[in-house]
C-alpha cells in the first residue's frame, strides 16, 4: 500500500462539487492537485487556510498535452498521485436537431475523453504504488436526459468506463467507482434555472418537492461519498455506481 499521505488529483475543482471534494480530501490528510480551466485560487486558499496542502493547475482535461503536463507537475511538486477524482464536466442544454457537431464534441470531449486521458496518465503511478482509488462523476442523466442527449450519453459512457477499470485494475490494488449526483446546488443547476426562465429559489423548491428526502443536494453531499470511496476502508468496493440523489433512480 502507498504511504499514509496520499496525493490526490481532483479535476474541475475551481468551484462547486470539485471544490468541495478537493477540500474534503485535504481534510482527510491528502495533498491535492486542484485542476481546472478556471482560476483555482479560492479552492487552494481555502485548503491552505485550513492547514492542508494544495497545488493549483490550469489544464483542459480534453487536451492530451495539458493532461500530461498537469500530472507531471503534480508528481514534481506534490508526489505521485494515488487518488483521482474525475469531476470536470460541461452540460449545456440543446435539442438534438439544433446540436452542432462541435457542441457534441465539446461535451463528450470534456465529460468522457477527459476522464480517459487523466486516468490513463495517473494509473501507472497507482500501479507502481500497488494502491489506488479512482472516483468518476457520472450523473442521474446517465439513465436518460431529454434536454441533454450529449451529456447523458457521455455520463452513461463513464459508467461503462468505471466498471471496465474495476475489472482491469483490481489486481493492482486499485478500485474504481462512480458517483451519480442528483440535483446539486451548483453553477450548472443555476444555469439550468436561467435557461428555463425560473428564479433559482423556485427551481430548487420544485426539485426538492420531487426528491424523496425533501431537499436538494449540496456539493458536500458528494464530497462525503468521495471521501469514503477514496479511503482505505473502501478497498472491497469497486465497479459500483452510487446514486447520491436523495432517493432511488429508476
Amino acid at each position: 500500500m502507498a504511504s499514509s499521505t496520499h496525493v490526490a488529483i481532483v479535476t474541475g475543482a475551481a468551484r462547486g462539487i470539485g471544490a468541495a471534494v478537493a477540500r474534503r480530501l485535504a481534510q482527510d490528510g491528502m495533498a491535492v492537485a486542484v485542476l481546472d480551466l478556471d482560476d483555482c485560487t479560492d479552492t487552494v486558499e481555502t485548503i491552505t487556510r485550513e492547514g492542508g496542502r494544495a497545488l493549483p493547475i490550469a489544464a483542459d482535461v480534453a487536451s492530451e498535452e495539458q493532461v500530461t503536463d498537469a500530472v507531471a507537475r503534480t508528481v514534481r511538486d506534490l508526489g505521485a498521485p494515488t487518488v483521482l477524482v474525475n469531476n470536470a464536466g460541461v452540460g449545456p442544454r440543446a435539442e438534438l436537431v439544433d446540436m452542432t457537431t462541435e457542441q457534441w464534441d465539446t461535451v463528450v470531449g470534456v465529460n468522457l475523453r477527459g476522464p480517459f486521458l487523466v486516468t490513463r496518465a495517473v494509473v501507472p503511478h497507482m500501479i507502481d504504488a500497488g494502491w489506488g482509488r479512482i472516483v468518476t462523476m457520472s450523473s442521474i442523466s446517465a439513465v436518460g436526459d431529454a434536454a441533454r442527449v450529449d451529456y447523458g450519453s457521455a455520463k452513461a459512457g463513464l459508467i461503462g468506463f468505471t466498471k471496465s477499470l474495476a475489472l482491469q485494475l483490481g489486481r493492482h490494488g486499485i478500485t474504481a467507482n462512480a458517483i451519480a449526483p442528483g440535483f446539486i446546488v451548483s453553477d450548472m443547476t443555476r444555469a439550468s434555472a436561467r435557461r428555463l426562465g425560473l428564479e433559482f429559489d423556485e427551481f430548487v423548491r420544485q426539485a426538492a418537492a420531487k426528491t424523496p428526502v425533501g431537499r436538494v443536494g449540496q456539493p458536500e453531499d458528494i464530497a462525503h461519498t468521495a471521501s469514503y470511496l477514496t479511503s482505505p476502508d473502501a478497498g472491497f468496493v469497486s465497479g459500483q455506481v452510487i446514486y447520491v440523489a436523495g432517493g432511488p433512480i429508476d
